[in-house]
């Protein structure tokens, strides 16, 4: 079979909560304009659905060979927490990392020099184009699953994939109802720049044109120790997104214990949990299925 070929499992694991045991599954996503599959994790809870659906878009590596080596979620915590309200997830891995490959299409054009200058004009609308060009063809892969609900579907994304989210809504899918946004943007450094990024007024620019675009309601989540915005600057984008006409509720949030703030989502869920909780509450998203 095409599947086995491709090296592609279908199995059972355990999750904590709720949700007892979930299917996962490695799928391949077709991206049309590029000729290419990208490789993705499916994760759905119990039963045939049809499911609300997460679409989860990583962050984005600093070198290629740490490009090279993007992988789906897995089971960490914000998988978890997605099945036990009763969403399916679904993880695409973006053309230019991991087992996808390809060229790297999200290249912003930013770089350090080693005082931490910044060099390169940012190309952060092209780069985020890219990314939600990549999201729109998982929306339309979502569409053709009978497991999946196609009308209440929520983007979420951290980093790279948090700004992905971000430029999908923005264009108005239907069948999208809300996007949570981790610590999102780019043309960052925590090593090199601690604290700031280069092209940080072009990125409120940015912003500011998502915001006159978007009626998606969103979410924005970020983390006072983040070492690639700092706490200035995403409160900036935010303010240029909201005065535009976009609605997002804005959360900065304790800095994340002994972790930088940009691993927010990974590494912090008891700081943003109780925040996703309410912003789901709000929109009347699905209640948790009763426990078996």
């Amino acid at each position: 079979m095409k599947r086995a070929a491709l090296g592609l499992s279908l199995a059972l694991l355990l999750a904590a909560g709720p949700v007892l045991a979930q299917v996962t599954e490695t799928v391949r996503i077709a991206v049309p304009d590029l000729g290419v599959a990208m490789a993705g994790a499916v994760f759905r809870p119990p039963g045939e659905g049809p499911f609300p659906v997460v679409i989860y878009s990583h962050g984005r590596s600093g070198t290629e060979v740490e490009r090279a080596r993007t992988r789906p979620p897995v089971m960490q915590s914000h998988v978890r927490y997605w099945l036990d309200k009763g969403f399916a997830v679904v993880a695409p891995i973006r053309p230019g990392y991991g087992e996808t490959g390809g060229a790297d299409r999200e290249d912003s054009g930013v770089r350090y020099d080693i005082f931490g200058n910044c060099w390169g004009p940012p190309g952060f609308g092209r780069a985020a184009a890219a990314a939600r060009d990549a999201v729109l063809a998982t929306l339309a892969w979502i569409r053709r699953q009978p497991w999946a609900d196609a009308s209440r579907i929520v983007l979420e994304g951290t980093s790279m994939g948090g700004l992905a989210s971000i430029a999908t809504a923005a264009v108005n899918p239907p069948g999208v109802m809300a996007y949570v946004n981790f610590a999102g943007g780019t043309g960052g450094d925590g090593s090199r720049a601690p604290g700031h990024s280069c092209g940080s007024a072009d990125m409120q620019a940015l912003m500011s044109i998502y915001g006159a675009m978007t009626h998606v309601p969103g979410l924005w989540l970020y983390a006072e120790n983040d070492s690639y915005w700092g706490a200035d600057w995403p409160r900036a984008w935010h303010r240029a997104f909201a005065a535009a006409g976009g609605a997002a509720t804005f959360v900065m949030t304790d800095p994340v214990p002994g972790r930088d703030g940009h691993a927010l989502l990974a590494r912090g869920a008891s700081l943003w949990r109780a925040h996703v909780d309410r912003f789901l509450e709000l929109l009347g998203a699905p209640a948790p299925p009763p426990e078996p």
